[in-house]
């Protein structure tokens, strides 16, 4: 007889969900507009900004499978505590040192230039462990969060499982999002420490509710041991066919990526400080969750690499979209033309993605050896780990190059003749983006004489 689905699960499953909320919220409040922050408080520029965003966004996804299999070892539960902690810790001190700077007299946040000292201080760099905190916290959470669903879940309420998982994921993103804009509405640049004050909460409510709440009574589970996913990785890093699709996905990436490297700043530059590049960010996930469903559910007699190239084919769009705001002059239903066509591209960012990311996982699963899928779909994330480190300082090096920081011209006129060809950085991404669309549908149809061959001389 059926088990019939259903939407009761343990306690342990709707913490950890919880959870997951707050830890999201905590993460894109902070990341959203975490290249401001270090160019803006830190004194960064924009090459060295977005290096060090880069890299710490691609650890976040290079580590959490070696983190994983840690928290396999000393256990679900100690695992979050001490990610909660580690967060909390880290987001604090991301908080607390613009003040150390301050009391020392590198820096005056109260007067109108936000940065003296610090341009030339290499006190600024102790940013980088105080990342690392957040950096190895946040692998623990990837790992165990989703292993608590995976445990927590039948055979029969697994999808349900997954979907409210992935709701409070979009639900997180879009409420730390939401809040960056009223804190500069009330502080200007200083609401940029105090979102990290925001993040250091959501993540000590969540350490709160872990060490009252959060227990367990599903202790199985394979217990990866690090060899085996070192041996995983070489695997996939000898497959050709996935390391060639994964090159390709990548360039797909680097241009979502934008949305955190260059899209904040290059709004506040060219819109002015009044645009919302937080809230902007919002449609993408806003977009992806209504639409995903209905998009899976149209393509689901398609191949994956068809419904792949689609997705592939619409991002030369989007960052076209994001480009030709600069070449308009009025305002289009009362925003400034450089924010309303930005939030146009992110829509259609966001669409691209639903035809890309499910159906990405899906193919990726399909070439692991049988009994294997889980190894290697814990490297399925290869791509984002190379597009945050690519992407980045890509973003960088065309922020200097084409909108650069209006505060290094003694006057507006001398920026506005800089910047003038600002849209150009766009130009690259559109680039970037056709060809790997067009370098997808090469890689289709020579995997299918490939397979077709294969068949044949069995």
């Amino acid at each position: 007889m059926e088990k019939k689905e259903t939407w009761k699960f343990p306690r342990a499953f709707w913490i950890a969900n919880t959870v997951e909320l707050f830890e999201r919220a905590a993460y894109y409040g902070v990341f959203i507009v975490i290249t401001l922050y270090l160019s803006r408080i830190l004194g960064f520029g924009d090459i060295e900004a977005a290096a060090i965003a880069g890299i710490f966004q691609a650890m976040l996804y290079l580590l959490p499978t070696f983190a994983g299999a840690y928290a396999d070892k000393i256990g679900f539960r100690k695992s979050l505590l001490l990610a909660f902690t580690l967060l909390t810790i880290g987001y604090a001190g991301l908080g607390i040192f613009p003040g150390m700077f301050e009391a020392a007299g590198l820096v005056d946040y109260s007067g109108t230039t936000l940065f003296t000292g610090l341009e030339s201080s290499a006190q600024k760099y102790t940013v980088i462990p105080v990342l690392a905190l957040i950096v190895v916290g946040g692998s623990f959470i990837k790992s165990v969060i989703t292993g608590t669903v995976a445990k927590e879940t039948t055979k029969e309420n697994r999808a349900r499982g997954y979907s409210i998982f992935y709701a409070m994921v979009n639900i997180g993103a879009f409420s730390g999002k939401t809040m960056v804009k009223p804190l500069r509405e009330m502080m200007g640049n200083t609401g940029l420490i105090w979102i990290n004050y925001f993040s250091a909460i959501m993540t000590l409510v969540a350490l709160i509710i872990v060490f009252m709440m959060y227990t367990s009574h599903q202790h199985q589970g394979e217990g990866k041991k690090l060899s085996e996913i070192w041996e995983s990785l070489i695997k996939v890093l000898t497959n050709v066919r996935l390391i060639v699709l994964i090159l390709i996905i990548t360039g797909f990436w680097m241009v979502q990526h934008q949305m955190y490297a260059t899209m904040p700043k290059y709004v506040l530059r060219l819109a002015g400080e009044g645009a919302s590049p937080s809230w902007y960010a919002n449609v993408n996930p806003l977009v992806v969750f209504t639409t995903v469903g209905l998009v899976t559910h149209f393509m689901r007699k398609r191949s994956a690499l068809f419904s792949m190239s689609l997705g592939m084919f619409i991002m030369p769009v989007s960052a076209l979209f994001m480009a030709s705001g600069n070449m308009m002059s009025h305002d289009i239903m009362g925003m400034h033309p450089v924010a309303f066509m930005m939030v146009v591209g992110i829509a259609f960012q966001g669409f691209a993605e639903t035809f890309i990311s499910p159906r990405f996982l899906e193919y990726f699963s399909l070439q692991a050896p049988k009994g294997e899928e889980g190894l290697y779909l814990g490297f399925s994330h290869l791509h984002s780990f190379l597009s945050s480190v690519f992407g980045f300082i890509m973003s960088g090096v065309l922020l200097e190059k084409y909108c650069p920081d209006p505060r290094l011209f003694s006057t507006r006129e001398a920026w506005a003749d800089a910047a003038s060809n600002a849209h150009y950085i766009w130009f690259y991404f559109v680039g970037i983006s056709l060809i790997s669309a067009v370098a997808l549908l090469i890689y289709g149809v020579v995997v299918r004489r490939v397979d077709r061959r294969r068949q044949v001389s069995q």
